[in-house]
């Protein structure tokens, strides 16, 4: 017996079984065309969706836009606490956590923004918005404080929300607020500082505006509403002002605002960070509006000023103002020239020219680019309306700065 062996290679084996799907497929669709051409529209559109899902799920997911000191988040589906970072996304569920010296600014899909102060402890409770559909978000405060602010909605039946034990505070459209959950006072309150806001326990229900605060009982009490002090009108230093001094810190920086009605005092707070968990100088005012404070650093720095009545009443906080204190050097000045502006809609652009190596701040931010010869472009956040004025402040390397300042206006 004789026994004759042949080699097929994987190849040879790969070619025949295509051959014959070819020839399956070609006979199948001889016999029905629409069969075929629906099965790969199916197996298309199943490959597009895998592909598509992770950025639509994105999209509708809230992040964090500010991180300040301790902040920790626990998954819905997860038992740990972990420290919260710019890539962590929230959903239905989680938790959020910030320590005494901790604060979070959380910016949901449709634009609404929750800042979670120190020592706060929240619940994402909704976080929904689909194509052409009301957006809704909502946030629970076990204990601590929420800031909240929403946009221009595109439906009028979107909402933000905020709840704290059986009570809820739904914010309309361009509104912001403030809500409390004191275990101490066991009581909650709603300040809204612009829009208006609907309070609601149960059947009854309250709506409040600009500058009226909700007081709720923690033991069962009505609801009580009433007016409350507007914060002040900041006036010097002006936002993202820069300061120069060749001694900053004997340098005296005059702080200013406009008088509250039947205010009688006020507090002044300065920061080196734009949540405040960091006060450098806390000031309280009697009798005038403005103060004088020495013993700064150089550096970027952020100040409120709160009011206070006969009544003991304080204010919501006012505009957070930056401004930036520089030290003057010693040597020659720099060279800085600014060559042009460009409106380009609600942004300006700044057209200049240093030296080679020098650091630039436009309105408090850096410029990030300067080209080897010293030019360099810098585009402003978008600015509201109206005339404004732009200042341009530089330092060298060998300790020199030199500003400018230009006053542009903004069409409407």
């Amino acid at each position: 017996m004789e026994v004759y062996w042949h080699t097929v290679t994987y190849k040879t084996v790969a070619v025949y079984v295509i051959l014959i799907s070819a020839i399956i497929f070609a006979g199948v669709y001889l016999l029905d065309p629409n069969l075929v051409t629906a099965t790969i529209n199916t197996i298309s559109g199943k490959m597009g969706s895998s592909d598509s899902d992770p950025i639509s799920i994105t999209q509708r997911q809230a992040k964090f836009v500010n991180l300040d000191g301790k902040v920790q988040v626990k998954k819905v589906n997860s038992v740990q606490w972990v420290d919260a970072d710019f890539k962590t996304t929230l959903d239905k569920g989680d938790q959020i956590q910030t320590s005494g010296d901790g604060a979070a600014r959380i910016t949901f899909a449709d634009g609404t923004t929750y800042t979670v102060k120190p020592g706060t402890f929240i619940t994402v409770e909704e976080n929904s918005m689909g194509q052409e559909q009301p957006s809704s978000s909502a946030v629970r405060i076990n204990v601590g404080q929420v800031d909240l602010k929403t946009p221009t909605y595109s439906s009028p039946d979107s909402k933000a929300a905020v709840s704290v034990e059986d009570t809820k505070a739904e914010m309309h459209s361009n509104s912001s607020a403030a809500v409390k959950a004191d275990p101490e006072t066991k009581q909650e309150e709603i300040v809204v500082s612009s829009g208006t806001a609907e309070v609601q326990r149960g059947a009854e229900k309250v709506e409040i505006g600009q500058w009226e605060k909700a007081t709720i009982p923690t033991n069962g009490g009505a609801i009580t509403k009433s007016n409350v002090l507007a914060p002040p009108d900041l006036i010097a230093p002006r936002n993202f002002e820069p300061l120069i001094s060749e001694d900053p810190r004997e340098e005296t920086i005059h702080f200013e605002w406009k008088p509250v009605p039947e205010a009688i005092s006020y507090n002044l707070r300065i920061s080196t960070t734009a949540m405040f968990t960091k006060i450098v100088k806390e000031v309280p005012i009697r009798g005038t509006t403005a103060a004088e404070v020495t013993g700064l650093d150089p550096g970027d720095y952020f100040w409120t000023v709160t009011a206070a009545d006969a009544k003991k009443q304080t204010s919501d906080v006012s505009e957070t103002f930056r401004f930036t204190l520089v030290a003057q050097g010693k040597s020659q000045q720099m060279y800085l020239e600014i060559q042009g502006t460009q409106i380009h809609g609600r942004v300006v652009e700044i057209i200049g020219k240093t030296e080679p190596g020098a650091a630039i701040i436009v309105n408090g931010q850096p410029v990030p680019i300067i080209a080897a010869d010293g030019t360099f472009r810098h585009f402003t956040t978008p600015l509201e309306p109206g005339q404004h004025t732009i200042v341009i402040i530089g330092q060298n390397r060998r300790g020199g700065t030199n500003q400018k300042s230009v006053t542009i206006v903004v069409p409407k």
